[in-house]
């Protein structure tokens, strides 16, 4: 994809893919890139983790740098803030420095919106592009290709990159750099109170003596209904409470959220007692668990246990 063919749209033909990240939700984006024809390079910081996409076709790069000088569009989506900094800004083996110009970096992990800014300018000062896209879907969003991307950035180059968002799931353009991860931070603080609501109302549920699995059939066609339980109240049930997304990685979100509600001037009581109990997840232990791990924290503080209900559930 060279800069002179810019109003070339982008094809598996003419655009060649580097992917950083390829945990719980890169795996399944990737592999939607690699079924419709695109040349992937991956790079991963746990070389195992990429084994499913190079059976697939994928190619495995060293270091971001030289994933980088292989690729016209550089996907990344990994932990931290500090991640997303090694792997696209360092000097000597970040994506950035391996980029030709005319080169688009898309940042898929929820990250600092002043970072996202950081990184646009340093793109542009080597005549490339930078998105920041964060995704909001979890693993089944991104195994359906249905996941919400909230971009940040040139709207011209998002929506140059359609073709490929388009296999993921559904663009949100919410404005230039940093926005995109100011909407998803957003995103996570309704998750949050969301989140403790469900599991409140389950755990009020059982000790009422009601069947928890009758009551959240009851409630999803109601005014209480919503993406969390329908993604998260079986699994609840069922003691499913592995990843869909980390304990550890929403505690990181939500303490940007507070990060930059303090930079505001503004005050979010729920925000904060949402960040509190997932802390103490993760003071348990249990921060590789997903989020739906809430129900332990508010078993805990009421010496009760859903886990009888699950046989009549």
């Amino acid at each position: 994809m060279a800069s002179s063919a810019a109003a070339e749209p982008i094809s598996p033909s003419n655009t060649r893919v580097g992917w950083i990240g390829t945990g719980v939700m890169g795996l399944s984006m990737c592999s939607h890139l690699i079924r419709a024809g695109y040349t992937l390079t991956v790079f991963n910081r746990t070389p195992s983790k990429a084994q499913p996409l190079l059976k697939m076709g994928a190619h495995q790069a060293d270091n971001p740098l030289s994933l980088a000088s292989n690729s016209d569009v550089v996907f990344s989506i990994v932990g931290y803030p500090s991640d997303v900094r090694a792997v696209l800004l360092d000097p000597h083996s970040g994506a950035l420095a391996g980029l030709r110009p005319g080169g688009i970096l898309v940042d898929m992990t929820t990250s600092e919106p002043s970072l996202a800014v950081e990184i646009a300018a340093a793109a542009s000062s080597k005549s490339c592009h930078s998105i920041d896209a964060p995704v909001s879907g979890g693993d089944r969003g991104a195994k359906n290709g249905t996941l919400a991307i909230f971009t940040g950035g040139e709207e011209s180059v998002v929506k140059r990159l359609q073709p490929l968002f388009s296999l993921m799931g559904k663009v949100n353009y919410m404005g230039g750099s940093g926005k995109g991860q100011f909407a998803k931070l957003a995103n996570q603080i309704t998750i949050a109170s969301t989140m403790v609501g469900l599991v409140e109302g389950m755990v009020y549920a059982h000790k009422a003596g009601l069947d928890v699995g009758l009551y959240l059939d009851a409630i999803s066609t109601g005014a209480a209904g919503s993406k969390s339980l329908d993604l998260y109240g079986q699994r609840i049930l069922k003691r499913d409470l592995g990843p869909g997304f980390y304990v550890n990685h929403f505690v990181k979100d939500l303490g940007i959220c507070l990060k930059e509600c303090q930079n505001m001037g503004i005050s979010l009581p729920g925000l904060a007692l949402a960040q509190q109990l997932y802390v103490s997840l993760r003071a348990y232990g249990e921060g590789n668990l997903g989020t739906q791990a809430l129900i332990l924290v508010l078993e805990r503080l009421n010496n009760v246990s859903l886990a009888p209900a699950i046989a009549s559930s």
